[in-house]
């Protein structure tokens, strides 16, 4: 056998000389031996008729009646069964083709049959995709796997990993895996804790990003790094994360700036898109949205650009109004934001009903709207408002009979998302096509925010990204008003990956937690191991991590992370299949140093 044969897993032994999918009429008349699981068995007027399933797909195997032994033994054979079968490959007759299958157009009269092993009946069945619960799928998730649909998730994540790991090669990047053995962190999700059976007392954590031994790689010299990177975060579930471990495409690049970053990820999505879908994107290269910018539009950080739906601001309309509401808010710090519905000024009185009160499940305290109907504006704050402010409303939205504009006032984040919730409400009342894919940035996070309970500066987002204006900017700006190099990348309203350009100077990160209230000393405590290595020459750096399981449930349309990981576990983080997370031996926890106190669950704490 070949070697390029054998590098495309076309083994050939006793078990098989040939693949199930890959038959056709090229091979008439040869003798073939094939292997795999009974998918479905059919018995039509003496004939017995089995499909059987290898990874390539399906071949239609044909058992003759005159085979007495043969006959006898394909009649007790179950659904899953691994058989080894020897035969003849024949044409099928012209009525009998299969388009669907790739070996459609053949069939396999069986000579002999060797079961390799027996399936009792299942829990659920394998060929027919029908509606099983995700308990029992999740508990023989095993069998789950040999699906159709799910076996071609799991095929195409690994095929794209390769697509992956092909594309940052050629980009200079290098592979390196970093310790999943770790230290704790002090700062974000919860980690799980490893105990030390040769350090009594102490814990090793998993490491919930690679993030500091990324950035020790830039220091060690080594200019572009990525890993195919396990994360483990614990954390409650949702339909787009996983809880406990996940997967990500993790990046650090030396001697950049965020163009560059944006470039080189901005080409790897485009070239995944072209090699690994038939979807299309929407711009390229992707645009960019200031923060101020996307909350001011759509109402959220995470905007599906798809949905023609936008925010606008129409503050300045009303400082003189005589409607206070709206007059009250055009003091800086708040907004009045409209939001146009072109054609939907004629919805009958429950639509109004139904959005109002998910605008107050919002935190809103109601929700204002003008009709715009034949015989003039509707709702109920038309009385309020001029004739001036009504025209110069009408010609700020460009509203048509027809339409209906609906109202948002107050504070200026609140309000933005309470507006951008209700964009998402209404984004029923549009197709949003599956294939577009609709990239952004979203750029120039602040730096810092007020923490209203506890009435100091704090970091908004990522106090270890490089702040815009570097040293100057913290000493001469409101804090405030510092904007940092983070950025968001996000694609049909899911987020894939924030990052940053880090900061990599100690003196510039000393400042940087000073206005948000930390003493050098408990940096050194916190950090000091990260400082001591920017003292020792740190470059400029930078880096991301889009998240490979949702990228793949993107480009596969799951609504659900599940669908395209192997072994995942359910909502409450456990692993139903390995009875996972399980109790331990006294002896295990001895040889630990261990010893566990379980608080009994009260029933006011359910």
């Amino acid at each position: 056998m070949s070697a390029d044969r054998a590098a495309a897993g076309e083994l050939r032994n006793r078990f098989r000389t040939h693949y199930c999918g890959r038959l056709n009429t090229g091979y008439e008349h040869e003798t073939v031996t094939i292997a795999g699981w009974l998918h479905r068995k059919r018995d039509h007027g003496g004939l017995i008729f089995i499909d059987l399933r290898d990874h390539t797909g399906i071949c239609q195997l044909i058992i003759q009646p005159e085979k007495e032994e043969l006959f006898g033994m394909a009649e007790k054979l179950h659904a899953e069964s691994v058989l080894c079968v020897s035969g003849t490959v024949v044409r099928r007759s012209e009525e009998t083709i299969n388009p669907r299958l790739a070996s459609g157009e053949i069939e396999v009269i069986a000579d002999e049959i060797r079961v390799e092993s027996s399936a009792v009946p299942l829990p659920f069945p394998v060929a027919d995709e029908l509606p099983v619960s995700e308990e029992l799928r999740l508990t023989y998730r095993f069998l789950d796997l040999r699906r159709e649909k799910l076996h071609e998730n799991i095929v195409y994540r690994s095929r794209l990993i390769g697509e992956v790991r092909r594309y940052l090669e050629e980009q200079a990047f290098q592979e390196i895996q970093t310790p999943i053995l770790t230290a704790s962190s002090p700062e974000g999700a919860r980690d799980f804790l490893v105990p030390s059976r040769l350090h009594p007392g102490k814990f090793y954590a998993l490491p919930q990003a690679p993030q500091q031994f990324k950035q020790l790689l830039m220091v060690s010299g080594f200019p572009r790094y990525f890993q195919i990177a396990p994360c483990f975060r614990d954390e409650d579930a949702r339909a787009d994360r996983s809880p406990g471990e996940f997967y990500q495409i993790d990046m650090e690049m030396a001697f950049i700036e965020q163009d560059d970053l944006f470039e080189i990820l901005e080409g790897m999505f485009k070239h995944l898109t072209e090699t690994m879908s038939r979807k299309r994107m929407t711009q390229y290269p992707f645009p960019r949205i200031s923060y101020r910018e996307v909350m001011n539009r759509y109402g959220s950080d995470k905007p599906d650009l798809r949905l023609p739906l936008e925010m606008q601001d129409v503050t300045e309309l009303f400082v003189n109004s005589s409607f206070k509401v709206f007059a009250s808010n055009t003091k800086e710090g708040s907004c009045i934001k409209a939001m146009v519905l072109k054609g939907h000024g004629n919805e009958p009185r429950q639509f109004y009903d139904k959005a109002e009160r998910r605008a107050k499940e919002l935190g809103s305290a109601g929700l204002a709207y003008i009709q715009y109907k034949e015989e003039g504006p509707k709702g109920p704050i038309v009385k309020f408002f001029s004739e001036t402010e009504m025209e110069a409303l009408k010609k700020r939205l460009e509203i048509e009979t027809g339409d209906v504009v609906f109202f948002g006032a107050g504070k200026w984040e609140r309000t933005c998302k309470i507006m951008g919730g209700m964009r998402e409400y209404f984004s029923d009342l549009y197709t949003l096509d599956p294939d577009e894919l609709s990239f952004c940035w979203i750029v120039d996070f602040p730096m810092y925010e007020y923490n209203e309970a506890e009435k100091k500066i704090d970091f908004s987002h990522n106090p270890f990204s490089m702040p815009q204006g570097e040293m100057d900017a913290l000493n001469t700006k409101n804090p405030l008003d510092i904007l940092a190099y983070q950025y968001d990348i996000v694609c049909n309203g899911i987020e894939l990956s924030s990052g940053a350009i880090r900061n990599h100077r100690p003196d510039i990160m000393y400042k940087a937690f000073e206005i948000a209230g930390y003493e050098k000393s408990e940096v050194d405590k916190r950090f000091g191991h990260m400082i001591e290595a920017f003292n020792m020459g740190a470059p400029p750096h930078g880096g991301i991590a889009p998240g490979l399981d949702r990228l793949v449930m993107i480009l596969r349309d799951e609504q659900n992370i599940r669908e395209v990981i192997a072994f995942p576990m359910n909502q409450q983080a456990e692993d139903l299949m390995m009875a996972a997370p399980a109790e331990v031996s006294p002896l295990q926890l001895r040889e630990l140093s261990l010893k566990l106190e379980v608080k009994e669950e009260k029933e006011s704490d359910k």
